[in-house]
Protein backbone atom coordinates (compact mmCIF):
# COMPACT_ATOMS: atom_id res chain seq x y z
CA UNK A 1 0.00 0.00 0.00
CA UNK A 2 3.01 2.35 0.63
CA UNK A 3 3.07 3.43 -3.20
CA UNK A 4 -0.43 4.21 -3.67
CA UNK A 5 -1.88 7.56 -2.96
CA UNK A 6 -4.53 8.15 -0.66
CA UNK A 7 -7.07 11.17 -1.19
CA UNK A 8 -8.90 12.49 1.68
CA UNK A 9 -12.21 15.02 2.06
CA UNK A 10 -12.11 16.66 5.19
CA UNK A 11 -14.51 18.45 6.89
CA UNK A 12 -14.84 20.33 10.58
CA UNK A 13 -17.31 21.33 13.06
CA UNK A 14 -18.28 24.60 15.08
CA UNK A 15 -16.06 22.75 18.16
CA UNK A 16 -12.81 22.31 15.92
CA UNK A 17 -13.65 17.96 15.28
CA UNK A 18 -12.34 16.83 11.68
CA UNK A 19 -13.45 14.46 10.03
CA UNK A 20 -11.45 12.59 6.86
CA UNK A 21 -13.42 10.62 4.48
CA UNK A 22 -11.00 8.35 2.60
CA UNK A 23 -11.10 6.85 -0.89
CA UNK A 24 -8.53 4.07 -1.00
CA UNK A 25 -8.03 0.27 -1.93
CA UNK A 26 -9.30 -2.32 0.40
CA UNK A 27 -6.76 -1.86 3.94
CA UNK A 28 -5.70 -4.40 6.33
CA UNK A 29 -7.47 -4.92 8.98
CA UNK A 30 -6.55 -2.45 11.80
CA UNK A 31 -5.56 0.59 9.25
CA UNK A 32 -5.56 3.51 10.87
CA UNK A 33 -4.95 7.29 9.81
CA UNK A 34 -1.31 8.59 10.84
CA UNK A 35 -0.58 12.03 11.59
CA UNK A 36 2.97 12.58 12.22
CA UNK A 37 4.14 15.70 13.58
CA UNK A 38 7.23 17.53 11.84
CA UNK A 39 10.18 16.90 13.83
CA UNK A 40 11.07 20.07 16.17
CA UNK A 41 14.75 21.97 15.47
CA UNK A 42 17.76 19.82 16.10
CA UNK A 43 16.51 16.55 14.52
CA UNK A 44 13.84 15.62 17.89
CA UNK A 45 10.91 13.93 16.92
CA UNK A 46 7.90 15.12 16.67
CA UNK A 47 5.59 12.30 17.91
CA UNK A 48 2.92 10.40 16.25
CA UNK A 49 -1.45 9.91 16.30
CA UNK A 50 -3.13 7.32 15.06
CA UNK A 51 -6.81 7.79 14.21
CA UNK A 52 -9.10 4.22 14.04
CA UNK A 53 -10.56 3.88 10.54
CA UNK A 54 -14.25 3.39 9.98
CA UNK A 55 -16.24 2.16 6.95
CA UNK A 56 -18.89 4.36 6.53
CA UNK A 57 -19.94 3.14 3.17
CA UNK A 58 -18.81 0.82 0.49
CA UNK A 59 -15.15 1.93 -0.85
CA UNK A 60 -15.10 4.61 2.06
CA UNK A 61 -13.10 5.05 5.25
CA UNK A 62 -13.43 7.51 8.26
CA UNK A 63 -11.25 8.54 10.93
CA UNK A 64 -12.70 11.13 13.32
CA UNK A 65 -9.77 13.54 15.12
CA UNK A 66 -12.48 14.63 18.06
CA UNK A 67 -11.64 18.66 19.30
CA UNK A 68 -11.04 16.89 22.48
CA UNK A 69 -7.77 15.04 21.79
CA UNK A 70 -4.69 16.34 22.44
CA UNK A 71 -2.89 17.59 19.18
CA UNK A 72 0.92 19.55 19.84
CA UNK A 73 0.94 22.72 17.94
CA UNK A 74 2.78 22.25 14.94
CA UNK A 75 2.13 20.78 11.80
CA UNK A 76 1.02 17.04 11.25
CA UNK A 77 1.75 15.22 7.91
CA UNK A 78 -1.51 12.25 6.69
CA UNK A 79 -0.67 8.71 6.28
CA UNK A 80 -2.70 5.37 6.21
CA UNK A 81 -0.41 3.01 7.92
CA UNK A 82 -0.81 -0.74 7.59
CA UNK A 83 -0.08 -2.71 10.68
CA UNK A 84 3.05 -5.37 10.34
CA UNK A 85 6.41 -6.62 10.89
CA UNK A 86 7.41 -3.34 8.84
CA UNK A 87 3.98 -1.16 8.47
CA UNK A 88 3.78 -0.01 5.33
CA UNK A 89 2.25 3.57 4.81
CA UNK A 90 0.44 5.46 2.00
CA UNK A 91 0.63 8.93 1.43
CA UNK A 92 -2.73 11.21 1.71
CA UNK A 93 -3.50 13.71 -0.36
CA UNK A 94 -6.05 16.00 0.00
CA UNK A 95 -9.73 16.36 -1.35
CA UNK A 96 -12.58 18.72 -1.03
CA UNK A 97 -12.35 20.71 2.70
CA UNK A 98 -14.83 21.95 3.81
CA UNK A 99 -13.66 24.04 6.47
CA UNK A 100 -16.66 26.46 6.70
CA UNK A 101 -17.19 25.89 10.66
CA UNK A 102 -13.79 26.89 11.95
CA UNK A 103 -14.53 30.84 10.33
CA UNK A 104 -15.28 33.87 12.74
CA UNK A 105 -15.33 31.03 15.90
CA UNK A 106 -15.22 32.57 19.53
CA UNK A 107 -14.09 29.69 22.28
CA UNK A 108 -15.37 31.00 25.94
CA UNK A 109 -13.03 33.97 26.92
CA UNK A 110 -12.56 32.27 30.21
CA UNK A 111 -10.88 29.03 29.08
CA UNK A 112 -7.45 28.16 29.64
CA UNK A 113 -5.73 27.08 26.47
CA UNK A 114 -7.02 28.21 23.10
CA UNK A 115 -6.87 25.14 20.23
CA UNK A 116 -7.06 25.35 16.63
CA UNK A 117 -6.61 22.16 13.91
CA UNK A 118 -7.10 23.52 9.99
CA UNK A 119 -6.49 20.86 6.98
CA UNK A 120 -4.20 22.41 4.10
CA UNK A 121 -2.68 20.76 1.28
CA UNK A 122 1.22 21.04 1.08
CA UNK A 123 3.03 22.50 -1.24
CA UNK A 124 4.42 18.91 -2.94
CA UNK A 125 0.58 17.88 -2.60
CA UNK A 126 0.07 16.10 0.78
CA UNK A 127 -2.37 16.26 3.48
CA UNK A 128 -1.28 18.01 6.57
CA UNK A 129 -3.24 19.86 9.94
CA UNK A 130 -1.83 22.85 11.03
CA UNK A 131 -2.54 22.66 15.21
CA UNK A 132 -1.97 26.04 17.32
CA UNK A 133 -2.25 25.36 21.31
CA UNK A 134 -2.02 28.68 23.07
CA UNK A 135 -2.79 29.49 26.75
CA UNK A 136 -3.88 32.14 27.26
CA UNK A 137 -3.93 33.65 23.61
CA UNK A 138 -4.47 37.10 21.99
CA UNK A 139 -6.47 36.52 18.59
CA UNK A 140 -5.98 39.31 16.26
CA UNK A 141 -9.28 40.49 14.56
CA UNK A 142 -9.61 43.76 12.17
CA UNK A 143 -6.01 45.41 11.27
CA UNK A 144 -5.71 48.77 9.77
CA UNK A 145 -2.42 49.59 8.28
CA UNK A 146 -3.00 53.81 8.70
CA UNK A 147 -0.38 56.73 7.17
CA UNK A 148 1.67 56.84 11.28
CA UNK A 149 0.20 53.31 12.34
CA UNK A 150 -1.15 50.38 12.50
CA UNK A 151 -4.71 49.81 14.83
CA UNK A 152 -5.47 46.43 16.11
CA UNK A 153 -8.72 44.88 17.32
CA UNK A 154 -8.93 41.71 19.06
CA UNK A 155 -9.62 39.17 21.80
CA UNK A 156 -7.84 38.09 24.68
CA UNK A 157 -8.65 34.33 25.72
CA UNK A 158 -7.52 33.02 29.15
CA UNK A 159 -6.05 35.73 30.80
CA UNK A 160 -7.65 39.15 31.74
CA UNK A 161 -5.93 42.76 30.65
CA UNK A 162 -5.72 44.87 33.83
CA UNK A 163 -3.60 47.79 35.34
CA UNK A 164 -0.94 48.83 33.13
CA UNK A 165 -1.73 46.23 30.18
CA UNK A 166 0.07 46.86 27.28
CA UNK A 167 1.40 45.84 23.82
CA UNK A 168 4.63 45.26 23.28
CA UNK A 169 7.04 45.69 19.64
CA UNK A 170 9.74 43.33 19.89
CA UNK A 171 12.86 42.79 17.98
CA UNK A 172 13.91 39.27 18.24
CA UNK A 173 17.62 39.22 19.48
CA UNK A 174 17.69 42.44 20.28
CA UNK A 175 16.07 42.91 23.46
CA UNK A 176 17.08 46.69 24.47
CA UNK A 177 14.61 47.25 21.09
CA UNK A 178 11.26 47.32 22.39
CA UNK A 179 8.58 49.69 22.13
CA UNK A 180 5.35 49.72 24.11
CA UNK A 181 1.64 51.49 23.72
CA UNK A 182 -1.13 51.18 26.32
CA UNK A 183 -4.19 48.80 25.53
CA UNK A 184 -7.26 50.34 25.48
CA UNK A 185 -10.73 48.67 25.33
CA UNK A 186 -12.27 49.16 21.74
CA UNK A 187 -15.96 49.97 23.37
CA UNK A 188 -19.15 48.54 25.09
CA UNK A 189 -20.18 46.75 21.70
CA UNK A 190 -17.23 44.42 21.73
CA UNK A 191 -17.53 40.70 23.23
CA UNK A 192 -16.02 39.81 26.55
CA UNK A 193 -11.98 40.30 26.48
CA UNK A 194 -12.04 42.75 23.45
CA UNK A 195 -8.64 45.13 23.11
CA UNK A 196 -7.73 48.21 21.16
CA UNK A 197 -4.18 49.21 20.30
CA UNK A 198 -2.65 51.40 18.21
CA UNK A 199 1.46 51.19 17.28
CA UNK A 200 3.17 54.27 15.77
CA UNK A 201 5.51 53.01 13.05
CA UNK A 202 8.31 55.71 14.37
CA UNK A 203 9.56 54.60 17.32
CA UNK A 204 10.70 51.00 16.36
CA UNK A 205 12.25 52.75 12.67
CA UNK A 206 14.26 54.96 14.89
CA UNK A 207 17.18 52.50 15.40
CA UNK A 208 19.08 51.40 12.30
CA UNK A 209 16.94 49.37 9.44
CA UNK A 210 19.74 48.30 7.04
CA UNK A 211 17.72 45.42 6.55
CA UNK A 212 14.36 44.00 6.78
CA UNK A 213 13.29 43.62 10.23
CA UNK A 214 10.48 41.42 11.35
CA UNK A 215 9.19 42.96 14.66
CA UNK A 216 6.98 40.78 16.83
CA UNK A 217 3.55 41.98 18.77
CA UNK A 218 3.04 40.51 21.95
CA UNK A 219 0.26 41.42 24.50
CA UNK A 220 0.78 42.40 28.14
CA UNK A 221 -2.08 41.96 30.04
CA UNK A 222 -0.48 43.51 33.22
CA UNK A 223 2.27 45.33 33.92
CA UNK A 224 4.71 42.74 35.16
CA UNK A 225 2.39 40.14 33.48
CA UNK A 226 4.56 37.74 30.63
CA UNK A 227 3.67 38.53 27.49
CA UNK A 228 1.35 36.87 25.64
CA UNK A 229 1.80 36.64 20.91
CA UNK A 230 -0.51 38.70 19.14
CA UNK A 231 -1.93 35.95 15.81
CA UNK A 232 -4.90 34.80 13.84
CA UNK A 233 -5.75 31.61 14.09
CA UNK A 234 -9.82 31.03 14.57
CA UNK A 235 -10.58 30.11 11.14
CA UNK A 236 -10.07 28.41 7.95
CA UNK A 237 -6.59 29.81 7.10
CA UNK A 238 -3.87 27.56 7.75
CA UNK A 239 -1.07 30.53 6.49
CA UNK A 240 -1.34 33.93 6.36
CA UNK A 241 1.74 35.30 5.24
CA UNK A 242 1.08 35.52 1.48
CA UNK A 243 -3.25 36.01 1.84
CA UNK A 244 -3.04 38.74 3.98
CA UNK A 245 -1.18 41.90 2.85
CA UNK A 246 -1.21 45.46 3.78
CA UNK A 247 -0.22 48.41 1.96
CA UNK A 248 3.56 49.49 3.39
CA UNK A 249 3.97 53.39 4.66
CA UNK A 250 6.93 55.49 5.30
CA UNK A 251 7.98 55.32 8.77
CA UNK A 252 11.35 57.13 9.03
CA UNK A 253 13.68 58.91 6.06
CA UNK A 254 14.58 55.55 3.68
CA UNK A 255 12.51 53.29 5.65
CA UNK A 256 8.85 51.57 4.82
CA UNK A 257 6.79 49.88 7.60
CA UNK A 258 4.23 47.48 6.56
CA UNK A 259 2.07 45.13 8.90
CA UNK A 260 2.18 41.54 8.39
CA UNK A 261 1.72 38.44 9.38
CA UNK A 262 4.27 35.01 9.28
CA UNK A 263 3.40 31.82 8.23
CA UNK A 264 2.26 30.99 11.38
CA UNK A 265 -0.15 33.28 11.30
CA UNK A 266 1.25 35.50 14.10
CA UNK A 267 1.19 39.32 13.54
CA UNK A 268 4.30 41.85 13.06
CA UNK A 269 5.29 44.58 12.23
CA UNK A 270 7.91 44.41 9.10
CA UNK A 271 10.42 47.47 8.82
CA UNK A 272 12.52 47.65 5.76
CA UNK A 273 14.86 49.92 3.56
CA UNK A 274 12.46 51.92 1.30
CA UNK A 275 12.60 51.74 -2.33
CA UNK A 276 14.14 53.93 -4.00
CA UNK A 277 10.60 56.14 -5.43
CA UNK A 278 9.78 56.02 -1.68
Amino acid sequence: MNSTAVRADCAADRAGTLTFDLTAPAPAPDSVLLLRRRGAAGGKPGGTVRIPLSRPAPGRLRAVLPAAAELAEGRWDAYVEEPGDEPAEAVVEPGLRDLRALVDRCPDTGAASVSARVPYPTLDGRLAVRSWVRAPHAEAGHVLAGPAGMTVRGVLYGVEAGEGAAVEARLPGEPDRTHSVPLTAPGPDGPAGSFAFTLPYAPPAAGPVPEAQLWQLWLVPAAGADGVRISRILDDVWSRNKSFVYPGHPAAPGVLATPCYTADNDLCLRLEPAPADR
